[in-house]
């Protein structure tokens, strides 16, 4: 079976981190985000993985070699020459999905039962059988609404269904339910035809209502397991915290390193003197004497002076905060350097 990532985004809202790389390759708990949809696909029997690139491709290309030098499995990158939407970007695949496929977005944190979900697809005979993920709040989403029987009445309680209805990020009186598009499709080769050539086409906002005007059986499934869309700072540090706090009962281990008090962990050599809670220095990381850390993502060969103050706040990779510096709710891009004394709040400072 042919995996399908998407990784053609840019994620402007994740600014600076994602200026010179991909959104899916920023780093999570001491690997690149789109790791963990690949290992759910490799989980699921995916025997040919392709990424979807346009933005950055080439930081993909590297770690997709990186790929094929440890696996019996063919990784590849399809680059687009401009930008296709999700749906368009698989389209030009085209002459080599003859089969059942499964599709994944690249910028979400994966680990789930994916047996599951293919096996309702061939139970159910849908055309496509999409993966949801219950939230509390679904007004940032794309909701849908199942139903025991194509075209019938939508039963929010449902935990699997056929899909009745789609509504991209409803009001909270508008919200029919909880459950959202995850952003992973099992599709059969047919729905292809009703994608048009080179044009910029969205799954969500127009191939899947347009596949239930047809009356094509599509089908639900709510994962288990693990699902974050990063595709914030905040939601990238609560992927972060659960993933820490949570590691025992993960189906994957955390990388060599050691946890220290309050949820926080130390990757590899990195070392730290401070007050760390629900915070994460990773490889060759330095944190100093008297500084309190909170809620935040120390990323590779980060320094933090002694006497600071950080919460909420994400350091990219070789950048360097002076001792008495306070930083809240901030984003720092990599190879930074801030100055001693810094007080800034809700910040994105770059080079």
């Amino acid at each position: 079976m042919i995996g399908i990532i998407m990784a053609g985004g840019k994620g402007t809202r994740l600014l600076p981190l994602t200026e010179n790389k991909p959104k899916p390759l920023v780093n999570l708990v001491g690997k690149p985000v789109i790791e963990y949809v690949k290992d759910a696909l490799v989980d699921v029997g995916a025997d040919e993985i392709i990424l979807t690139t346009g933005y950055k491709g080439e930081g993909l290309q590297k770690i997709v070699d990186l790929w094929n030098e440890k696996s019996k499995i063919n990784f590849s990158v399809n680059q687009e020459n401009t930008p296709m939407g999700t749906a368009g970007s698989v389209k030009l695949l085209d002459e080599i999905l003859v089969n059942t496929f499964i599709v994944a977005s690249g910028d979400s944190v994966l680990s789930s039962d994916l047996e599951a979900l293919l096996k309702a697809h061939r139970l159910s005979n849908a055309k496509v059988t999409m993966a949801l993920w219950e939230v509390d709040d679904p007004t940032q989403f794309g909701i849908v609404g199942l139903s025991t029987t194509q075209g019938g009445e939508i039963d929010s309680h449902l935990d699997e269904g056929y899909i009745t209805k789609f509504f991209e990020k409803p009001t909270l009186d508008e919200a029919f339910s909880s459950v959202i598009n995850a952003g992973l499709y099992i599709i059969e080769p047919e729905v292809m035809e009703h994608i048009p050539k080179e044009t910029k086409f969205d799954f969500s906002k127009e191939l899947f209502p347009y596949l239930l005007k047809l009356g094509m059986p599509m089908y639900g499934v709510k994962l288990d397991g693990v699902w974050f869309d990063v595709g914030t700072p905040e939601e990238l540090i609560k992927a972060q915290n659960y993933l820490v706090k949570n590691s025992q009962i993960l189906p994957f281990g955390l990388p060599e390193g050691k946890f220290v008090e309050q949820d926080s962990y130390l990757i590899g050599n990195s070392t730290s003197s401070s007050n760390l809670v629900r915070t994460v220095l990773s490889g060759n990381s330095v944190s100093g004497t008297e500084s309190k850390i909170i809620d935040s993502i120390i990323m590779e060969g980060a320094k933090i002076g002694d006497n600071c103050s950080l919460v909420g706040t994400i350091i990219g990779e070789n950048t360097v905060i002076g001792d008495n510096c306070e930083l809240i709710n901030c984003v720092i891009g990599n190879d930074v350097e801030i100055v001693a004394g810094t007080k800034v709040s809700g910040q994105r400072l770059s080079k």
